[in-house]
């Protein structure tokens, strides 16, 4: 699939900020470079009715003929109470959500990225309890998946690059049930260019190949990585848009999946702006690569 293949979502934080600044003079080089390129939406506990909210995104993208990119954001203790800290409140609440997310998608085809940071983060959990409870949502999750949504392509997260070891995360990966996905995603909020990215996805399938004997594909984001890491995550200074949406190679898909101009947190160069917030300022950094 090209870039023209996807669905450039007309309700991102991007096209909202536009709809009520069309004046702004920053409007009309943020809807040509971000809120007209395709990406991914979020879904996680701020959606009240996520069964409806997913259905109309997957539709609206099906009645354009194109695929949609859907990000699930609501494991229990999500980003282990930073930032982005939420999520549903136990495992029952969270089998419940999957469930239902999975069934607004149905049928229909669409890229789906499984709980960002959910592997990486698994060493903040403080007992091998928890982290078995994580494994197995995870797990649950890419199964109500292939079972509610049989035509979406899922992608278990696992970090990036410079996170966790790979032949760790192939062991994660595999205990969270990556055998019955399409692959994994790297990279996600992050910065690590392209090519370090595609070095560790390398390294992951090695790792998947000898100690299970399988490869996945691979889903890298995108979205701020065209200057690559300055050694920061939240809001650095001097990030690009990266490449845009589309498959670089058979097994590799490069997707903006962090929505660009949206805060990390409180954080970098946007201290009083909260994570997921609309920034039109760190959009025109994005732009510019300031």
């Amino acid at each position: 699939m090209a870039k023209n293949d996807f669905y450039v979502d007309p309700h991102s934080a991007s096209a909202m900020w536009l709809q009520s600044h069309a004046d702004d003079p920053r409007a009309a080089q943020i809807a040509a470079a971000i809120a007209n390129q395709p990406m991914a939406r979020w879904f996680g506990n701020w959606n009240h009715d996520v069964h409806d909210n997913v259905q109309n995104f997957v539709m609206g993208a099906a009645a354009m003929h194109k695929t949609p990119i859907l990000v699930s954001y609501n494991i229990p203790n999500r980003d282990c109470g930073g930032e982005s800290a939420g999520g549903a409140d136990d495992s029952k609440a969270y089998r419940r959500w999957v469930a239902v997310f999975a069934q607004g998608i149905g049928k229909n085809p669409a890229i789906v990225v499984v709980e960002p940071d959910s592997l990486g983060q698994l060493d903040c959990l403080k007992s091998a309890a928890q982290r078995n409870s994580r494994l197995a949502l995870l797990k649950n999750a890419v199964a109500q998946l292939q079972q509610s949504a049989p035509a979406a392509d899922v992608y278990l997260d696992a970090g990036n690059a410079h996170w966790i070891a790979a032949d760790e995360i192939a062991r994660r990966l595999n205990a969270a049930g990556i055998a019955q996905a399409k692959g994994f995603s790297l990279n996600v909020s992050n910065f690590y260019n392209t090519e370090r990215s595609i070095i560790y996805a390398n390294a992951v399938n090695s790792e998947l190949e000898k100690q299970f004997g399988y490869t996945k594909s691979v889903i890298i984001d995108t979205s701020r990585n065209g200057n690559g890491s300055q050694g920061q995550w939240c809001n650095p200074a001097r990030s690009k848009l990266g490449s845009h949406t589309g498959y670089q190679s058979k097994n590799i898909l490069l997707a903006w999946i962090k929505a660009p101009g949206n805060s990390d947190g409180a954080c970098g160069i946007a201290p009083t702006v909260k994570a997921g917030v609309f920034s039109p300022e760190l959009a025109q950094r994005l732009i510019e690569g300031k």
